[in-house]
């Protein structure tokens, strides 16, 4: 069966260049979106919801990278979705459709009377928009939620402008969500998330040190902006479609030699060879952090009683969907 998700498609805009037709006239919402979550779901329902009020179809329209990559480098911001999975989240929440605007100091430093005039209205013919309470955007941020829908109902098209959403006593926020993984929380992320937060990557080659220590690993490289809490976490991973229960360590192996962080997962009651295979790794719960052994008998004892603790809270977990 096809998925949302595998229907989700992007569209990289060209300012030089017009939309093409076909993707003209939708009802787009605006936001960077970053983690896709439960506020993010909220601007996607409002944006099916005028869409079908419209007969129109609904989209998304994100910067990429994110402008705080592009202002301060040196900082680069903790990113919870590459594009690729972004524009999937988005396909599953209902908008089969990312326009993606390629963000630098020239898109940085657009009018915002010209991004809604030209880009919004004028290359995407856009039928109406939603955005949230928050959303900034134009030369030095001067263009607000408030404005667009000013400007915009001149020429009779609808905005919505989405108010804060709370879950928990809290505003839903992606840096209420990077804060969350800072400190291993990402049970509290997922539900901030509306589902456990997961990385996507390559299981590469590694030392097979856990081989001979009875714990075979998929190692993969993480992004060098992941500021997820080093540590050992009850975790599932996606295989060809299916979930697997599993144990993984985020780290730099301080037993052996304090490298560069690295994500290995051990998952449980498989024999298959990963190597060279996409794989994505959602995190269920924090175990513990990460600690130097004396000895391999005492890091192989601390192995056993997560890998039991991990399936226990695992085993009361309800199954992930495909």
């Amino acid at each position: 069966m096809t998925s949302a998700a595998d229907l989700a498609t992007s569209f990289v805009l060209d300012l030089d260049k017009p939309a093409p037709a076909a993707l003209r006239g939708a009802v787009i919402a605006l936001g960077n979106f970053d983690g896709v979550h439960r506020g993010h779901a909220e601007l996607a329902r409002e944006a099916i919801e005028l869409g079908e009020q419209l007969g129109r179809r609904p989209a998304a329209l994100t910067f990429e990278p994110h402008p705080r990559s592009v202002f301060r480098p040196e900082e680069p911001v903790f990113r919870l979705t590459p594009p690729a999975v972004k524009t999937e989240l988005l396909g599953q929440l209902g908008l089969p459709l990312t326009f993606v605007l390629p963000f630098n100091r020239d898109v940085a430093a657009i009018r915002a009377e010209a991004f809604v005039d030209d880009l919004l209205l004028g290359r995407l013919g856009a039928a109406g928009l939603v955005c949230g309470y928050d959303f900034h955007f134009g030369q030095g941020r001067t263009g607000s939620p408030e404005m667009l829908q000013a400007r915009c109902a001149g020429q009779g098209v609808p905005v919505v402008i989405v108010p804060p959403f709370a879950w928990d006593g809290e505003a839903v926020s992606s840096s209420l969500i990077r804060n969350a993984l800072e400190q291993g929380d990402v049970a509290r992320a997922a539900d901030y998330l509306g589902r456990p937060w997961f990385v996507r990557g390559v299981v590469a080659h590694g030392d097979k040190r856990g081989r001979e220590l009875g714990y075979p690993t998929a190692n993969m490289h993480l992004a060098r902006d992941c500021k997820l809490k080093h540590g050992i976490y009850a975790v599932r991973m996606k295989i060809d479609g299916i979930w697997h229960d599993g144990v993984a360590s985020f780290g730099r192996r301080p037993t052996f030699d304090d490298g560069a962080p690295r994500l290995e997962t051990f998952v449980f009651d498989f024999a298959g060879d990963l190597y060279g295979s996409q794989v994505d790794v959602a995190f269920v719960s924090w175990l513990r952090g990460e600690a130097k052994f004396d000895s391999l008998e005492a890091l192989i004892t601390q192995m056993d009683a997560d890998s039991l603790r991990a399936r226990e809270i695992l085993g009361k977990t309800p199954p992930f969907l495909p």
